[in-house]
């Protein structure tokens, strides 16, 4: 009896020490927002952060060239429907729809003016629509049919639509990853999740920053490679050497600022000093702590 009992223990304790890797089935194994997932049982280290891309800094012009500016290529995708997946937050789990993400490039909201009555007084500047334009009277005391009588109206293409934020106005991307150190390669990887759009505060009305939608960049980097002809970075020195934009994210053709990294409180690093200038020292501290963590870790 003491013997059996013996092996009944050794036998619960080897269940229990199975690995819990070995436990989890394939769609915990792998995340399938990665392009080229690194199965968790392969995780030695993982840190996911938040980095800032700035399209207007030297480094990053490549991306933001006059024409070709990767904020435009992908507000053409969207418009077209070619991207239709957009999402609300970077958690990647709530959509929204096409028509909520272009409302949210809107700069200034429209304006509707009455329509043109017969037989009403208008002055210089008073603006009506008729038969879906709008005009401006030139003269005080004007009574005629605005689209019969160019002597008396002035017709104003464009008044009183809406303006949106062009794409060179959109300059700004939240990138989030996952850096990951593979144990089996010994090799650290940065798996890009998403991009998000960002209009900066000196660009908007109420000077603080404007979010726009998110995009996994696994759909990305799918249509970027679809479009070898247009989504193209730019090398400055040498144009032999031109890219695709998703080739251009994979060679970090960029240069980003650390934004945030993962936190119990889920706090930017901006949040988490007492002014600005010590948060961007902490950054450039944070991002030489995982450049030692790397190095470390090609130890093991």
């Amino acid at each position: 009896m003491f013997k059996l009992k013996n092996c009944l223990l050794v036998v619960l304790a080897g269940l229990l020490s199975i690995p819990v890797s070995a436990q989890l089935g394939d769609v915990e194994q792998y995340n399938p927002n990665s392009i080229d997932p690194i199965a968790r049982y392969e995780h030695l280290f993982k840190k996911r952060v938040w980095r800032t891309i700035d399209l207007k800094e030297k480094q990053n012009k490549g991306f933001f060239a006059r024409g070709g500016e990767i904020t435009a290529f992908i507000l053409d995708a969207v418009r077209s429907g070619e991207l239709s997946d957009i999402y609300k937050n970077d958690s990647l789990t709530t959509k929204i729809s096409k028509d909520e993400f272009l409302s949210s490039l809107v700069y200034l909201e429209g304006t509707t003016y009455p329509a043109w009555e017969s037989g009403a007084t208008y002055y210089e500047g008073d603006r009506v629509s008729y038969e879906g334009k709008v005009y401006t009277a030139i003269f005080d005391e004007v009574y005629s049919t605005p689209a019969d009588t160019p002597d008396d109206w002035e017709v104003n293409p464009g008044a009183g639509k809406a303006v949106y934020f062009l794409p060179r106005q959109i300059s700004i991307i939240r990138m989030m990853e996952d850096v990951i150190f593979d144990k089996r390669r010994s090799r650290l990887y940065n798996q890009i999740q998403s991009l998000q759009l960002f209009v900066p505060g000196s660009e908007t009305q109420d000077q603080v920053e404007k979010p726009l939608g998110v995009f996994k960049y696994k759909d990305l980097y799918r249509l970027f490679k679809a479009h070898p002809e247009s989504a193209i970075w730019i090398n400055r020195y040498n144009s032999a050497e031109n890219k695709n934009f998703a080739d251009a994210f994979t060679l970090r053709l960029f240069r980003a600022s650390l934004f945030k990294f993962e936190n119990p409180d889920d706090d930017p690093i901006v949040d988490m000093y007492k002014n600005r200038k010590e948060s961007v020292m902490a950054a450039e501290w944070w991002e030489m702590k995982l450049m030692e963590k790397e190095h470390n870790l090609w130890e093991y």
